[in-house]
C-alpha cells in the first residue's frame, strides 16, 4: 500500500535547497505529487504531498532531520491520507485585488467560514500599482460550495462585502 507523507520546511532562502530536499525525497524512494516552494522574504517555504513504500516516511524522516540540522531547516514530516472526494460541494475561483490594508485574508475566511464555504487553496502577494506606485494586495483562491446554498444569494452577498470591504474581486466557476 502506498503512504502519502506531506513534508513541510522552512530555512533560509538560497540557491540549491530545492535540489537538496527533492535529492532526498528521491533517495529515500519517495515521488512527489503535488509541492508548493515559495521565498518569503529571506525564507524558503515548501510543502510537498510524497508517495511511498512502508518504509518511506521513517526513512524520510531520519534524512530530512539530518539535512534539517546540516542546514538550519525547519522540517515536518507528517503520514496523512488521500481526501475524500466532495460530491456535495460546487468548485469555484475567488480573485480579489485592492489596496493593501490589514485584515483583507481574515474577512475573506470569516465572509466564506461563516457559511460553511471550505477555503481549499489561497495564494496572496503585495505589489506596487503601476504608474502610481500605491501598495496593492491580490488574493487567489479556489473555494468550495455546499450545493445546497444559492450562488445568485452567495454571489450578491459576496459583492456587497466587497464593496463595503472596497474590494475589486471576481467569483466563478472552475473549469475543469
Amino acid at each position: 500500500m502506498n503512504q502519502l507523507i506531506v513534508i513541510s520546511a522552512i530555512g533560509r532562502d538560497r540557491p540549491g535547497i530545492v535540489h537538496e530536499l527533492t535529492h532526498v525525497v528521491l533517495e529515500c524512494g519517495g515521488n512527489i505529487l503535488e509541492s508548493r516552494m515559495t521565498a518569503l522574504g529571506s525564507e524558503f517555504a515548501m510543502l510537498l504531498l510524497v508517495s511511498g513504500s512502508w518504509h518511506t516516511p521513517a526513512r524520510l524522516e531520519a534524512a530530512l532531520d539530518k539535512l534539517a540540522s546540516a542546514n538550519e531547516l525547519s522540517v515536518t514530516v507528517r503520514q496523512t491520507r488521500e481526501k475524500e472526494p466532495s460530491r456535495d460541494r460546487l468548485p469555484y475561483a475567488v480573485d480579489v485585488v485592492c489596496l493593501d490594508q490589514a485584515g483583507i485574508v481574515y474577512n475573506l475566511a470569516n465572509f466564506f467560514t461563516s457559511r460553511e464555504i471550505d477555503i481549499s487553496e489561497l495564494t496572496t502577494r503585495s505589489y506596487a500599482a503601476a504608474h502610481t506606485g500605491a501598495p496593492m494586495f491580490a488574493v487567489q483562491m479556489n473555494i468550495n460550495i455546499p450545493q445546497d446554498l444559492q450562488i445568485s444569494v452567495l454571489r450578491e452577498d459576496f459583492m456587497e462585502f466587497c464593496d463595503q470591504m472596497n474590494l475589486d474581486a471576481i467569483i466563478e466557476p472552475i473549469k475543469t
